[in-house]
């Protein structure tokens, strides 16, 4: 494992690239080893045809949190897979807040999860990311 101040150069290069997560407007609140803080603001082209969040949208929240959080040092880490419960709805104008906490990593690979909020606190969604480390650095 790597130090803060390891990690936040190489997460903050890897969200420099990262296209999807401008388009969104997603705003990197902590990037710390292990543990990152990432919001959203819902605007009406992310919402579907009920008027609330598009889940997709919840998802790429909470999956960026997710990357953030196991890309603890200068080997590319990626996702092996993901899954999210959705507990409560959201509309536009709402701000949502994704946090992710490792749980463990072991080797190349590794589990974190992510507790999606809105604005108020209330949980909007719980997601479980697996990690897998790659043979690429940065």
């Amino acid at each position: 494992m790597t130090d803060a101040a390891t990690a936040a150069p190489i997460n903050r290069e890897m969200m420099q690239r990262d296209r999807a997560a401008a388009s969104l407007g997603l705003v990197v609140e902590r990037d710390d080893p292990g543990h990152a803080v990432v919001s959203m603001r819902v605007r009406e082209d992310m919402t579907n045809g009920f008027a609330i969040t598009h889940g997709g949208f919840v998802f790429a929240l909470a999956d960026t949190a997710f990357a953030i959080a196991c890309n603890e040092d200068e080997t590319v880490t990626v996702a092996a897979g993901a899954d999210i419960t959705f507990l409560k709805s959201t509309t536009a104008g709402q701000t949502l807040t994704a946090t992710a906490v490792r749980r463990t990593r072991s080797g190349r690979t590794g589990i974190y999860d992510v507790t999606v909020v809105d604005e108020h606190g209330e949980p909007v969604a719980e997601f479980r990311g697996r990690s897998i480390s790659t043979n690429r650095t940065f």
